[in-house]
């Protein structure tokens, strides 16, 4: 909590180049390309970090295979261009992982035609990928017994890229970095608008926490508020050529239903794409893709029957999934950039992720339109020319502000960890050592948890049952990642909450010393308003109906 404490009074103490608002991927990412290029930068966002559309992807980080069919082949290539370049940039974290895509009867593409099409996909990227192979149904059914293949004709396998971890910490690390370049971000900070003064703006700050106000200069605004941008827009008065859509998704995660390591791709009903993601011990199956008219959503029972009865057409399991095989929901909206001036006549489905900046010289404004995941880095690097072209001195250009650590230092921490034979601690929570989990989450940071476990063994120690999460990445979390609600590091800076039933992880013996570690005097204010928060009375009605079904499943899900 005193990372957040002394950031927030920094925002009360100085002026700064830029205010980015909003710490979703684009604006973390744009804070750790101007902070890494020597501009003073300031990052908040009303809730915390990635707490929105960021925190509810697949996890997937591709290059928009799907839009091969509308014949964005720029797109698509620049997505590809960036996919190849985060998986070199951060090759503990985006790998590259195979898709299998199982074409059905009656579907408008025959999968010879498909396949092509995988190859010319393949070719765009560079050939940087394994290369797309065609599968027969017999093919399909021999590398993954799992997939139904009655009226299946034929399918083909290709290769994008995943997150090994969520989302969210993802996000995180680069608001972490941010920080380690000299910014100052602070979350639960609230822009209730700003406006011109002297050359600069003057935005009034809420903090949520506290219920404090306040005021901040800078001399440019960064609106990266997500699908949010259009309402912080008219809060300062700022008029734009372009707008939000929303698609809202969701996913559903169950235990583990394939060992395989694949993605699973089908066609559902509807004919949009529909996955069943890997996700360590669990499966990630979806997703919905649903207009809506604003970005607050929820889990609605039509569309838990959506997946559940796709999943279940397409998947031959000893018993069809049901309710009561939910562990956690990701449900969130996709901002799908427009001009306001296209009409109310486009087709929504074929509405693609591509990001639209658009800047205000005059007043010295600039504003994030759209955008995922795969395109981070393009956006940084975008944000600081613009950012040059207002007039702010770029003190470092060339400096590189992404990646994981030269690989000298990740071997100096893989050698003292072989030395103190840490991987033989691995939890059996964990598919993977201990070793290449701690570096990809924290790279040189992971240096000091060595020390720390070589200090004190129980600091080696799972403390939250049923989690791979060590005492010492809680006193991680405590000193450097400004968790300021329990929610904070159970669901963003780890994904106990996407992986672990709620019932587990309120009835865990640790989770009371985690509260102290990460909240001192706090601790049992905290971790009372996690336990006061409530299902959704959705979720308790499908619970229940399950239950009566079926006596067995009686876990109480969380969405």
């Amino acid at each position: 909590m005193q990372l957040r404490q002394n950031n927030v009074q920094q925002l009360t103490e100085q002026e700064f180049d830029v205010l980015v608002v909003g710490g979703g991927i684009n604006g973390a990412s744009a804070a750790a390309a101007l902070s890494g290029k020597g501009v003073k930068v300031a990052l908040i966002d009303r809730g915390d970090f990635a707490g929105s559309t960021s925190m509810h992807s697949s996890n997937l980080v591709w290059g928009g295979i799907k839009y091969m069919e509308s014949r964005d082949f720029a797109l698509v290539r620049k997505l590809c261009k960036s996919r190849n370049h985060l998986i070199k940039s951060y090759p503990s974290t985006v790998q590259e992982i195979r898709f299998l895509t199982t074409i059905t009867k009656g579907f408008r593409y025959h999968p010879l035609y498909l396949w092509v099409g995988a190859w010319l996909y393949w070719f765009i990227g560079n050939a940087f990928t394994r290369i797309p192979q065609y599968l027969t149904p017999s093919k399909i059914k021999q590398q993954e017994a799992i997939i139904d293949i009655k009226g299946a004709v034929g399918g083909f396998e290709y290769s994008d890229a995943y997150l090994h971890d969520n989302d969210a910490r993802f996000v995180f690390n680069f608001v972490r970095g941010a920080l380690d370049f000299g910014a100052v971000a602070a979350n639960y900070i609230e822009s209730q608008g700003s406006r011109r003064e002297s050359n600069h703006w003057v935005t009034r700050l809420h903090d949520r926490m506290s219920g404090e106000t306040f005021e901040v200069r800078s001399r440019v605004i960064v609106n990266a508020a997500g699908p949010w941008v259009d309402d912080q827009n008219s809060l300062s008065g700022q008029k734009t050529d372009h707008q939000h859509v929303f698609s809202k998704g969701i996913h559903l995660i169950v235990p583990r239903l394939t060992d395989s390591g694949r993605v699973l791709a089908f066609f559902a009903d509807d004919s949009r794409l529909f996955f069943v993601i890997p996700m360590g011990p669990r499966t990630c199956v979806g997703t919905t893709d649903t207009r809506v008219d604003k970005p607050e959503v929820g889990v609605t029972d039509e569309d838990v029957r959506f997946v559940l009865d796709n999943i279940n057409k397409r998947l031959n399991l000893a018993k069809p999934l049901d309710v009561g095989d939910i562990i956690s929901t990701r449900c969130g909206v996709r901002p799908l950039a427009v001009k306001a001036s296209s009409g109310d006549d486009r087709d929504f489905l074929q509405l693609s992720r591509k990001h639209a900046v658009e800047i205000d010289e005059h007043n010295m404004h600039l504003s994030i339109f759209g955008g995922k995941l795969t395109d981070c880095l393009n956006v940084g690097e975008e944000i600081v020319e613009e950012v040059r072209k207002l007039g702010v001195d770029i003190p470092s250009p060339n400096f590189r502000w992404y990646g994981e650590p030269e690989e000298a230092v990740r071997l100096r921490f893989m050698d003292q960890a072989k030395a103190m034979d840490l991987d033989a601690m691995t939890s059996p929570e964990s598919s993977e050592p201990l070793s290449i989990r701690l570096w990809r989450r924290y790279g040189e940071l992971a240096m000091d948890m060595l020390e720390e476990i070589r200090r004190d063994p129980k600091q080696g120690e799972v403390l939250i049952k049923g989690t791979e999460y060590l005492r010492c990445e809680l006193h991680q979390a405590a000193r450097h990642e400004m968790v300021t609600r329990l929610e904070d590091f159970l669901r963003r800076r780890a994904k106990i909450s996407l992986v672990v039933p709620e019932d587990t992880i309120r009835d865990s013996p640790g989770l009371m010393e985690a509260c102290e570690i990460l909240f001192g005097d706090k601790a049992r204010e905290r971790l009372d308003e996690y336990l006061a928060e409530e299902a959704d009375p959705l979720l308790e009605a499908l619970s229940a109906d399950t239950e009566t079904d079926n006596p067995a499943h009686s876990e109480k899900l969380r969405w």
